[in-house]
């Protein structure tokens, strides 16, 4: 990583508190299909990265907790599109992190596999429409026109529309910061 690892007993009091945030929030409670910790403390994934901003990591973790805890996108339309970002952008943390989470969503290895290759079909058409929809959004060309809006205002609705354009720009935004700071899946983890 270009960023250094931050020590838990030398953060800032707003580095302190969204670090607490983080691993006190919804992210830290349940079951965890991925450690948001290092043995030492330091933050992994994007997390480490959002602690060195807590001006702009504390809102962007916000609408990330948001996004995974508060829509009403089932948990594997909700892997299944953060999965399809993972692909797009090539981001292994997020592959890494949310294939887990993703099987934990009942997703299958064959299916995971898929995603991965950019290929995911369903035959439940909620995920065929979801999946095909962030694939366009990862497009160069991603516009939406009348046509391609209303077919997904009938088989998403406006509420899943939406849900989906911010989860993949969100998680657009955390491959980006995993790239440039060359985030990847933790040593320990390999």
């Amino acid at each position: 990583m270009r960023l250094p690892d931050l020590d838990p007993t030398d953060l800032t009091d707003a580095q302190r508190e969204l670090r607490e945030r983080i691993l006190g929030g919804p992210r830290g409670d349940g079951p965890q299909h991925f450690p948001l910790a290092t043995p030492d403390g330091a933050l992994t994934g994007p997390f480490q990265v959002l602690l060195h901003e807590p001006s702009l990591g504390a809102p962007l973790q916000e609408l990330g907790s948001a996004v995974r805890y508060a829509t009403g996108l089932s948990d594997r339309v909700r892997e299944i599109a953060i999965l399809s970002v993972a692909a797009a952008t090539d981001s292994a943390f997020e592959q890494w992190a949310h294939a887990r989470v993703g099987r934990a969503a009942g997703l299958h290895d064959t299916e995971l596999a898929a995603l991965a290759d950019g290929r995911f079909t369903s035959l439940d058409a909620t995920e065929q429409a979801a999946y095909g929809f962030c694939r366009r959004l990862l497009e160069d060309t991603s516009h939406v026109d009348d046509e391609v809006y209303a077919r997904l205002r009938e088989d998403l609705g406006t509420t899943t529309i939406t849900e989906l354009v911010v989860l993949v720009g969100y998680y657009r935004t955390l491959a980006q910061l995993l790239d440039v700071f060359d985030v990847g899946v933790p040593d320990e983890q390999r």
